[in-house]
Parts: C-alpha cells; sequence; structure tokens
C-alpha cells in the first residue's frame, strides 16, 4: 500500500511548511477508496510493523480491520500501560459563555438557536471553580462560544488569571486565534489548547458552517501551528464524528498530527472523539458511527501514536466508558455540566449537547479503581514550566 499515491507523488518529508500545503495535495476520495479495498493480509501486517504510520492507520480502521479487533486491543492495551500506567486523568470542562455569532447548524450555541445567553461574570467564575475544586479538579477546560465582540482574548486572560490560582492545569476551547493573542493567553497560564476542524471535507464543512467567522476553514486549520509558535504546551485537535465519512475524517486528523509532531516536537497533544451528539436545534448525524467502529477508532489511534493522550467524554453512555477505560483512553471528563454556571446553579437549558454519562466525580473514581486503574487529578503544575513538554 504505498504512500505516494495519497500525496499526489510526493511524500510528506518534501511537503512545503504548513498542513495546508500539506492538506491541498490529499485526495479525499481516493483516501476513501484506498481504505475500502484494504485486505486481511494488510491489517495483519500493519499489526507486525514495528512503527506503523499513515499507511498503517489507513488498515487499522479499514472494514477489513473489524475482524482484528482483538489482537487491536491486546497490542493497544500493552502500549498504553508501557506509556501511562493504570492511570486515568481526569478533568472537567468549564464553559465560560454560550454566546456564539456563528450559524452552525449541528451545535445547541448556534446564532439561530433561540434559547437564553449568558457569560459569567468574574464572581460567576469564582463560584464554578470553588465548586469543581470541591469536586478535587486540578485540570479544567474553559469552553466558549465564539463571540467575539464580548468572549475575546481579553476575556480569557481575566479568566485564567482568576483561575491560575485555583487549577494546575488550565486548557481552552475557544474560537481560534492570532499566534499573538494565544502568546498573551500562555502568559496569563494557558497550558493547552484544543480546537476541532469538526470535518477535513471542505464541501460538508461549508455546508454545515453557514455564517460567522467559522466559516474561513483555512484559518481554523492553521490554529494549532499558531499556538504551538505561540508556546501552548498541549494541542488537542479531532473532529466531530458524524459530519463527514469518520474513516477519512480521521485519516486527515492523523495526518494533521504526524505534520504538527514532526515540526513542533515539544508540544505535546491529545485527541477526542465527539460524536455528534442531540443537541437544542441541532441535527441528527448524518454519517453516525456505532460503538464498535468508536472502539477500531480508539484502537488504531493508539496503535499508530503510542505517546498520544486519548481522551474520551461524557458524551458517550457509562456502560461504554466502563467497557473502554483499558483500550487506550488516557483521559476521561467526570461530572460534566456544559451550560454556563452548571456546576454552582441549578442545571438548565443554556446546554452545547446533552451529556450521557452523569455520574458524580466520586462515582467515576470508583468505577476507575473497580477497573484497577488509578484516577488522576493532577499531573503538572505551572511551576514545571521550565520542564520540557511539562508532563511528569
Amino acid at each position: 500500500m504505498p504512500v505516494a499515491p495519497v500525496f499526489a507523488n510526493k511524500t510528506p518529508e518534501n511537503l512545503s511548511a504548513t498542513f495546508l500545503d500539506e492538506f491541498n495535495l490529499f485526495n479525499w476520495d481516493e483516501i476513501q477508496e484506498r481504505i475500502a479495498r484494504t485486505t486481511p493480509e494488510q491489517v495483519a501486517n500493519a499489526l507486525k510493523h514495528p512503527r506503523p504510520g499513515l499507511e498503517a492507520f489507513m488498515a487499522f480502521m479499514s472494514p477489513a480491520a473489524a475482524s482484528f479487533l482483538e489482537p487491536m486491543a491486546v497490542k493497544a492495551q500493552r502500549m498504553t500501560r508501557q506509556r501511562f500506567g493504570k492511570t486515568i486523568r481526569l478533568f472537567a470542562p468549564l464553559y465560560l459563555s454560550n454566546k456564539c455569532q456563528n450559524i452552525c447548524t449541528y451545535c445547541g450555541f448556534s446564532l439561530g438557536n433561540k434559547l437564553p445567553r449568558k457569560t459569567l461574570s468574574a464572581r460567576e467564575i469564582e463560584a464554578e471553580a470553588r465548586v469543581l475544586k470541591a469536586s478535587g479538579f486540578e485540570q479544567v477546560l474553559l469552553v466558549t462560544g465564539e463571540a467575539a465582540n464580548e468572549v475575546n482574548t481579553d476575556y480569557f486572560v481575566r479568566a485564567l488569571q482568576q483561575l491560575k490560582s485555583h487549577f494546575a492545569q488550565i486548557s481552552l476551547e475557544v474560537q481560534p486565534l492570532g499566534q499573538k493573542a494565544y502568546e498573551s493567553l500562555v502568559e496569563a497560564g494557558a497550558y493547552g489548547i484544543t480546537v476541532y476542524q469538526e470535518t477535513y471535507h471542505r464541501p460538508t464543512y461549508q455546508q454545515y458552517h453557514l455564517k460567522g467567522r467559522k466559516t474561513n476553514f483555512d484559518f481554523r486549520l492553521g490554529t494549532a501551528e499558531r499556538a504551538c509558535r505561540a508556546g501552548v504546551r498541549k494541542i488537542g485537535i479531532g473532529v466531530l464524528l458524524g459530519l463527514q465519512n469518520w474513516r477519512v475524517d480521521s485519516f486527515m486528523t492523523m495526518a494533521h498530527l504526524k505534520f504538527l509532531r514532526r515540526h513542533y516536537w515539544q508540544t505535546s497533544y491529545s485527541l477526542s472523539f465527539p460524536r455528534l451528539r442531540p443537541a437544542e436545534g441541532a441535527l441528527v448525524a448524518p454519517f453516525p458511527v456505532t460503538d464498535k467502529e468508536l472502539l477500531q477508532l480508539i484502537l488504531a489511534y493508539r496503535l499508530v501514536d503510542p505517546d498520544l493522550d486519548i481522551s474520551l467524554s461524557t458524551r458517550e453512555t457509562p456502560s461504554y466508558r466502563d467497557h473502554l477505560i483499558s483500550l487506550g483512553i488516557t483521559t476521561m471528563s467526570a461530572g460534566s455540566r456544559t451550560n454556563p454556571g452548571g456546576y454552582s446553579a441549578a442545571k438548565d437549558s443554556l446546554e452545547q449537547f446533552e451529556i450521557s454519562d452523569e455520574r458524580t466525580v466520586a462515582e467515576i473514581c470508583q468505577m476507575i479503581r473497580d477497573a484497577g486503574y488509578d484516577p488522576v487529578f493532577k499531573d503538572w503544575d505551572l511551576s514545571l514550566a521550565g520542564v520540557t513538554g511539562g508532563n511528569i
């Protein structure tokens, strides 16, 4: 399965300096066809490869690999334990605002949805922080809609300055920003940036992103690179599974990840697997991903990238999350609320999407221990900023 046709007779080593340049060489339909025609023999050979790459990743994601899930799982479990031990890191999303100027037809925060909008004040942020801290959390992910007139770099800096005395590790999942803005966030205490491309299929992206700055596919695609250049220590990427063919979208994600690792090797990387979930005013997944297919995808990522931090959110059911504890997952959210003020105030209808795992933090910790793993709330501190990669 030579890699050259995928890169239009070029190889990754001689591609241009940005991922956009590399991305523009891919042919979506050709990749989809090559994945579909993968043979069982190619999957077996990929499992034997000492350093599997994009070719092996295509094989692991292929329909032919569905009958190899057991040996894939055994190898993925062994690799995960070698790199991460029997630990599961826990974090909580902290939603600061559901205001958004974009129209994205799959999202509960979309501008066209008639729901109450809220941006947390400093006092409300403090109340949320105290609840999360009391639950044991040291890692939080700040989440907002994209409303640059109000929820912007200045707002993020103030929130970071307020929260860094509460938490050891703060990441953000907000609108794509410029390099200078990311430098300001790092200076204020940001550890990581998460940005989902949603889908790498341009026509589909344009179909679902109808208004606002998020319509700019190329600017979003370059977000991780700008954040890396700004000194962000950890980058999370991924797609919204269900918008397009999950196999091709995931191939593009892996290609993106490999590009980032080649060019920004000092940065650490994470990946999550959000499946399109019900939300107010949003659509049903046009390309649904089954539980078995999601497991196959998680195993494929682990087999090709042993150091990748792989996260599974409360979008997934309790039983499914329990089952995947030992199969490549390294990070989980717990006790999540997806509405601004959701931890310190009554649950209301301001959610971005519905969650499936509503267990308490204590219940999640007990489940992890029952599986023979240790729940970890803290593995990094700002005082270690001079340590390469920041992880201990």
